[in-house]
């Protein structure tokens, strides 16, 4: 099909290009921004005036549920709830179950995903067997069979040898592990930040160092074996700045920040709400500073959903007994905005940390909107209020801080491969 998006305000966090123009879809692709190519004929012209047409959200940590928890959500359910937030790109870790040891898995998952006619889906592989951090996998037979990279999903592995060793022998293909700095013994037992407010609440903690001790090791490991490293979900000004010595190093990091600790701090857990439960904590506001620092001096190369379904029984629970998650692929536009708004960040430059920069993170063709590029695009209204309500989000898992909030900003219609996937009516009284 080829589609005109016309009067819309382009933007290409990649290029810088902010302007109103019009763009052209043919074939899965962009075939031009401006005037249209001599003789083309769209099947439909799409009226953007007034909304942003921006590269699709590529989403570095989504978890998915399948297979093994369908119970909490399916493939559909998240995929339906991924384009209507925008989200074109995403990248799923590896603690399924069984996890995403074998490639016949990955194989299959894959399949699953292009059968929905949805979001494109990047797998990540187990870096160790049945992640129980012991035996390294096939890495070359998961890449092969589709996984862009290697991770212990929230796991750090207590075995520094076997880290080790599993860290060569990605360095050795030039794979990229993604681990997430937290010290499982420092941090055991901890459902909030340690500080002033769990202590107040009494609520077992886990401290800043359970990240800085993990990332102390991982440096030193990337120091010794050039592996990349992807460094997930940073929550700790102390962590940040032991990030960007090493990037300030020359050596091979990169790292994301959930969407929502851009926002929320300890002191917003309240009464024990256990919808603020989430993995690493929310940390004090200096935390949550430096982390705003560190997204706008560069330290912080993306901002992920860390979108994590969980079912009533696991949520609804005492603080200290409910299971960390949210639900984050509906709010991870809305957030950025908000995020891009207080700070008086240029969009372009916010929307970078979630297309631009996030697909250079998975080595994947995506986040650009540039002649020639992939035709996955998201129009959205960066003006638009609407209230989180749980009834109102497409994801099977619907627990979130910002339920009765409101927000600005959502997608209007998200595109992949020059194909509609979502589409839906400007509110009443929207252009």
């Amino acid at each position: 099909m080829r589609l005109s998006i016309v009067k819309g305000r382009v933007v290409d966090p990649a290029s810088g290009l902010d302007t109103v123009a019009d763009v052209h879809l043919a074939d899965g692709v962009i075939a031009a921004i401006g005037d249209a190519p001599a003789g083309f004929a769209p099947d439909r012209v799409i009226d953007a005036g007034g909304l942003v047409v921006a590269p699709g959200l590529v989403d570095l940590a989504a978890r998915l549920r399948e297979p093994g928890f369908e119970y909490r959500a399916t493939l559909e359910s998240e995929m339906r709830a991924a384009v209507a937030g925008g989200i074109t790109s995403l990248s799923c870790p590896p603690d399924t179950d069984p996890p995403l040891d074998e490639p016949g898995l990955v194989e299959m998952l894959k399949h699953r995903a292009r059968g929905l006619d949805g979001a494109r889906l990047y797998p990540l592989g187990a870096l160790t067997v049945g992640l129980k951090g012991e035996m390294v996998t096939e890495m070359a037979e998961l890449a092969e069979a589709g996984c862009v990279g290697f991770s212990q999903a929230g796991q750090m592995m207590t075995d520094t040898q076997n880290l080790l060793r599993a860290l060569q022998y990605a360095r050795t293909f030039g794979y990229t592990a993604w681990l997430q700095p937290e010290d499982p013994h420092l941090a055991r037992g901890g459902v909030a930040h340690a500080g002033a407010v769990a202590a107040r609440l009494g609520l077992p903690g886990i401290p800043a160092i359970a990240e800085t001790v993990a990332l102390h090791i991982l440096i030193e490991l990337v120091r010794a074996t050039g592996c990349r490293v992807h460094l997930c979900r940073l929550s700790s000004a102390a962590g940040i700045g032991l990030v960007r010595a090493a990037k300030a190093e020359g050596l091979p990091v990169s790292c994301d920040v959930a969407v929502h600790h851009l926002h929320l701090i300890d002191l917003d857990i309240g009464f024990f709400d256990s919808h603020y439960r989430v993995s690493p904590p929310f940390r004090g506001q200096r935390d949550r500073d430096a982390i705003r620092a560190g997204l706008a001096d560069g330290t912080i190369d993306a901002i992920c959903s860390d979108h994590t379904p969980v079912d009533d029984d696991a949520k609804l629970l005492p603080f200290s007994e409910a299971e960390p998650g949210v639900t984050g692929l509906e709010l991870l536009l809305p957030l950025t905005l908000k995020w891009a708004d207080e700070t008086r960040t240029p969009l372009a430059q916010a929307l970078a940390k979630v297309s631009s920069a996030s697909a250079a993170i998975l080595g994947v063709d995506a986040g650009r909107v540039a002649v020639g590029a992939p035709a996955d695009l998201c129009l959205f209204d960066p003006g638009e209020h609407w209230v989180v309500e749980a009834e109102g989000l497409l994801s099977q898992g619907r627990h979130s801080p910002y339920l009765g909030r409101e927000v600005s900003g959502r997608a209007r219609m998200t595109l992949v491969g020059g194909r509609i996937v979502h589409e839906r009516a400007a509110p009443a009284g929207a252009a």
